[in-house]
């Protein structure tokens, strides 16, 4: 079983937990602080997932962690059951996944965009609306600027490409003045 399969796996029973408990948003910013926490820190990633570390070293590492940083009882329970399972390595993964399990539930979806230049925030917004009214659900911006496109923008949603670029529109118009001549 992939990495990927068993992230989603646990982030969908944490997200379980965590909507049962209204508890989303302070579970999600904690499970990004940990994961900060475990994998910027080598000596401390190394003694939390290598295996020839005894199991009841990583509980107390782990319990003094809690202890210092004292998250959510849930957090502080998942943690444990991470370790427990030898799962502590894909925490990263596992809180990518949560956020990604609770913006599917939440109707929300990513969209990235490319432009030419910095959007205003009108343009942003009306972006948003046309996003919206296109795919039926709310977006989430991811913004970059790439000068190369010239003008325009290029919005990925999902497996969508969007190509409104001033450097696509020339290479289309290129490509149909070759093939006319």
């Amino acid at each position: 079983m992939g990495v990927g399969t068993i992230a989603r796996r646990y982030a969908i029973a944490l997200a379980d937990v965590a909507q049962n408990k209204n508890e989303v948003e302070k579970i999600q910013a904690e499970l990004h602080q940990w994961q900060g926490l475990i994998h910027e820190n080598r000596e401390l990633s190394i003694a939390l997932t290598n295996p020839v570390f005894k199991h009841a070293i990583k509980e107390k590492i782990l319990e003094t962690l809690i202890q210092k940083f004292s998250p959510s009882q849930t957090t502080a329970n998942f943690l444990r059951v991470l370790l427990r399972n030898n799962r502590i390595a894909h925490l990263k993964e596992i809180a990518e996944s949560f956020s990604e399990v609770i913006e599917e539930r939440n109707n929300v979806t990513l969209a990235k965009i490319v432009s030419a230049r910095p959007l205003s925030e009108d343009e942003k917004e009306a972006l948003r609306k046309s996003l919206e009214k296109k795919t039926g659900k709310k977006i989430r911006f991811e913004l970059s600027t790439d000068p190369s496109l010239l003008g325009g923008i290029v919005a990925t949603v999902g497996s969508t490409v969007f190509d409104g670029s001033v450097r696509n529109r020339l290479t289309i118009l290129k490509e149909k003045f070759i093939h006319n001549v």
